[in-house]
């Protein structure tokens, strides 16, 4: 993929992911954490979010790409089995764009 257009590239990934739903859990790593439920697949999340923090601390170029990578990759599974796509999550950001971080903060409803 290295030197494709990589605007499209969460939502091909997607379709992929999305594909691994109904394949045998021997047969992929995604289609074994779909098996496992979204629990598994939260616990997952969790890790890659750490260790992106920790790559992140050690300031290495190579290590933070690479566990964002891992991060995204994880949410996308997420994202799927929860129903949702890249797209949802983009037309969110498209949606808060030119807005304040505190404005939009303030809009929540408070919990």
């Amino acid at each position: 993929m290295a030197g494709s257009d990589k605007s499209d590239v969460l939502n091909k990934l997607a379709e992929v992911l999305e594909s691994r739903k109904g394949a045998d859990p021997q047969s992929s790593y995604v289609a074994g954490l779909y098996a496992k439920g979204l629990d598994a697949i939260l616990k997952k999340v969790g890790e890659e979010a750490t260790e992106t923090v920790l790559a992140a601390k050690t300031g290495e170029r190579a290590k933070i790409i690479h566990e964002t990578a891992d991060l995204w990759f994880h949410t996308l599974i997420m994202l799927a089995q929860t129903g949702l796509k890249p797209d949802d999550i983009l037309f969110e950001l498209e949606r808060r764009f030119g807005v304040s971080g505190l404005e939009e903060k303030a809009s929540r409803p408070r919990q």
